[in-house]
């Protein structure tokens, strides 16, 4: 807001970095284990401060060409949305589609993640759906009024519609909770394997669109 308010510089990397390291933010906690570099052998401790070392990095090189800092956000998604691909294409699957067989430290992460024969992940197939489903038109719709704002400025000038940043910034701000929620519940479904997740909406759950989080159920409790 600081930002759109101002159009300064530093409203501008104040509106960059804090995306930057929001997004860091949540590869750190809910990426899951099984698509950590190989190097770090499934430790999660390693994968954060691999992270944070490098948005530090990123975060200085902002100073540097802040031009290709929006390029450069939006290109992380690219990463994104290749492990929520490869998520939506193994429902019903009861292995993991991430665990790579190798070396040892692989091998362990198989043996913590793989399921038991005939038994299968009790979250919904369609919570997660929804989530990615939902996630991806936002980001799609969001990512359009992006582009067409820098490609067709001067075409929305002429016909005096000057919203679609304006547009970018509602549909994106919508988007990361929903993002957030996709990723917290995929290492959720690798970290739990035998707890029952639920996604919740607030204010409704019957809403089409409204604020997601993942609800750990007490699989032990009786009334």
């Amino acid at each position: 807001m600081y930002f759109h308010m101002t159009l300064s510089f530093l409203g501008q990397l104040l509106d960059e970095i804090s995306i930057l390291w929001l997004l860091a933010s949540g590869y750190s906690v809910w990426l899951p284990r099984c698509y950590f570099p190989k190097f770090i052998q499934g430790s999660r401790y390693y994968f954060s401060c691999l992270v944070i070392t490098t948005t530090m990095i990123s975060t200085f090189l902002t100073f540097v060409k802040p031009t290709v800092n929006a390029y450069a956000l939006n290109s992380i998604a690219i990463h994104i949305l290749y492990i929520v691909h490869k998520e939506y294409k193994n429902f019903g699957v009861s292995c993991p589609p991430c665990i790579r067989i190798g070396c040892e430290a692989e091998k362990d992460l198989e043996s913590l993640f793989l399921l038991p024969p005939g038994r299968t992940n009790r979250t919904r197939n369609g919570d997660l759906r929804h989530l990615i489903e939902v996630s991806v038109i936002l980001w799609a719709t969001a990512l359009t009024s992006w582009i067409s704002d820098r490609v067709l400025c001067s075409f929305w000038q002429r016909i005096h519609f000057s919203y679609l940043h304006s547009i970018w910034h509602v549909l994106i701000s919508i988007t990361f909770p929903y993002g957030m929620a996709t990723m917290a519940l995929m290492d959720a479904n690798y970290e739990m394997p035998g707890q029952t997740l639920k996604v919740h909406y607030w204010p409704r759950d019957s809403w089409f669109i409204g604020l997601p989080y993942v609800e750990i159920q007490d699989n032990d409790k009786s009334c």
